[in-house]
């Protein structure tokens, strides 16, 4: 992390530092989010030498994905993702998405993201990477603990 600290740095972004060694970094940037994930994402592929999807959210977007509660109260035992997208989704990718939905595992589109409630731990999950691949096919994504979100809101 580092190391991505430092990359962000030398690209002349501020403030950066790295949040719980989760893949997350905060920094300070000017310009547009699509600009910035393919600027940051060049260089960091050029320092590490392998492929890097970057996902890029402004501080009222991370805080959205902390207060937005689409499920209401989360019952002890289950577990509330948010699926980051690369690109915002179509119509096309909000109905497959949403159609993943089941007994166990919830789905809501909300703004560009992904709200995911699992009724259990997340290891008991229905929904696979390919389920997800085919729903979103060409439309890189990252998932993150709504628990997780919420702390880094803290230090923003």
């Amino acid at each position: 992390m580092a190391t991505a600290c430092r990359v962000l740095e030398q690209l002349g972004h501020t403030g950066v530092e790295s949040f719980v060694n989760s893949g997350n970094l905060l920094f300070d940037a000017t310009g547009r989010t699509a600009a910035l994930e393919k600027q940051i994402r060049t260089a960091l592929e050029a320092e590490f030498g392998f492929e890097l999807t970057t996902f890029v959210r402004i501080r009222r977007q991370v805080q959205a994905l902390a207060t937005d509660k689409p499920f209401g109260t989360i019952a002890a035992g289950h577990t509330h993702f948010v699926l980051l997208t690369l690109t915002p989704l179509g119509a096309a990718e909000r109905k497959a998405v949403e159609a993943l939905s089941n007994d166990l595992d919830e789905v809501r589109v909300v703004g560009r993201d992904v709200h995911w409630l699992i009724r259990d731990k997340s290891s008991n999950t229905s929904l696979t990477s390919s389920a997800w691949s085919k729903a979103l096919p060409g439309n890189p994504s990252t998932a993150r603990n709504v628990t997780m979100v919420e702390r880094l809101v803290t230090k923003l």
